[in-house]
């Protein structure tokens, strides 16, 4: 079975303000961490529930090259991705 993936506002723009600053840091950096993003859709279209629950009601992956977790929640049969969040950043305020 493959799960439909939706992602949110909040995790658009986190994701594309990621991208800008690897892109600024180098060409082609931005791409690569759109990637990996890519990479972790398709493991959660695949099998989201394999991970555990990390806090409240949401599930984290986490990207193999970059320092960037992803948060969602399975609800009926989609994946709704909230935040995708530096792994630095404070989770629990920023998670809603």
């Amino acid at each position: 079975m493959s799960w439909m993936v939706l992602v949110r506002a909040e995790a658009e723009r986190d994701l594309l303000e990621a991208r800008d600053w690897y892109e600024w840091k180098r060409a082609g950096l931005g791409s690569e961490f759109l990637d990996e993003f890519a990479a972790a859709m398709a493991s959660l279209e695949q099998n989201p529930q394999r991970e555990r629950f990390y806090f409240r009601e949401f599930r984290r992956i986490l990207l193999r090259r970059f320092p960037y977790k992803i948060f969602y929640q399975i609800i009926g049969e989609r994946v709704v991705v909230f935040r995708v969040l530096h792994a630095k950043q404070d989770h629990e305020r920023q998670i809603k």
